[in-house]
């Protein structure tokens, strides 16, 4: 009874637009089948498109997250070339100035080489020429565009030869100062601008008593009230009377040598005051043991009367 339910069949009538009567004969458990089977496919096709759709939109946002990534690549290094750019119009600007540098370096050494000629120093003890010591192995790599260690290593170089030079240039300074002290402290030059030497340095007939006496220091004479002139820098130590020298003005000018200026009319200077050579230091006359107007200059070292002839124009 059920096989033949499940076998039995339905006859559908269609009327056709002639009048003509079809028929078609179909079994409902089949066409149930093929309903259920159609929803599944449909079912299925929906699933797969909306799956093939996910995957279209979530590769196409990889794919413009790939491009943002590749656009802010290609920015970065934009701007890193542009910088590498400015970084080397900087070094050349630098290694411009580091060459005016050098220069300068070349007129310093041209300066120093004066100075030491013109001072008459030893020329090998203050050679300009000589460069610092330095070394180090040859770098064969073909050279190129300036690069920060090169600008660096050229930088260096220059500090080395500058320190060199402001080395020798301050030795050759203190040389010179010392030089231009010594030369202003030692007497030097002469006591009057007009003058006539009158007596020497040495034995000699006593004026007043036509004995032979040791005469320690020389006379230059002149006109009465001629200006006399400190023949070196120093120090004021004695300005007033003394026996036998009348009006006397006694300098100490350091480094063991002393002068003194006799029988003056009157002095120009007082104890504790700071002379210059060439200063004017006492007024020429006749006050003490003298015989006319004319000053008595002596000169000491290290507290002894020396010969000034050695170091005075008579």
């Amino acid at each position: 009874m059920a096989s033949r339910m499940n076998k039995r069949s339905n006859t559908l009538l269609l009327t056709r637009a002639d009048g003509r009567v079809r028929s078609f004969a179909y079994q409902p458990q089949r066409a149930l089948r093929l309903i259920a089977l159609t929803v599944v496919a449909l079912c299925l096709a929906i699933l797969y498109g909306g799956f093939r759709l996910g995957v279209n939109l979530e590769a196409r946002s990889q794919l413009n997250e790939v491009r943002d990534l590749q656009n802010l690549s290609d920015m970065q290094q934009e701007e890193i070339a542009q910088a590498r750019t400015t970084a080397q119009d900087n070094l050349d600007a630098l290694t411009l100035r580091l060459g005016r540098m050098q220069a300068q370096v070349l007129r310093l050494d041209a300066l120093g080489k004066r100075l030491v000629s013109a001072a008459d120093l030893d020329a090998g003890e203050f050679d300009f020429d000589i460069a610092p010591p330095i070394g180090g192995p040859q770098d064969t790599v073909a050279l190129g565009d300036n690069t920060i260690p090169d600008f660096l290593g050229m930088l260096d170089e220059l500090d080395t030869t500058v320190a060199d030079r402001g080395h020798k240039l301050d030795i050759l300074e203190q040389v010179l100062m010392y030089r231009s002290v010594s030369e202003r402290v030692t007497p030097s030059g002469s006591a009057v601008k007009q003058g006539l030497l009158s007596s020497k340095f040495g034995s000699r007939i006593d004026p007043f008593t036509g004995k032979r006496e040791t005469h320690k220091g020389i006379d230059v004479a002149g006109k009465e009230g001629s200006i006399i002139l400190a023949v070196g820098d120093g120090v004021v130590t004695f300005a007033g009377e003394r026996k036998g020298y009348g009006n006397l003005v006694e300098l100490d000018h350091g480094k063991g040598y002393t002068t003194r200026y006799a029988h003056n009319q009157d002095h120009l200077v007082s104890i504790g005051e700071t002379v210059r050579k060439g200063q004017p230091v006492a007024l020429m006359g006749s006050t003490g043991r003298s015989t006319g107007p004319h000053v008595h200059v002596e000169v000491l070292r290290d507290g002894k009367q020396v010969n000034p002839a050695k170091y005075l124009k008579n």
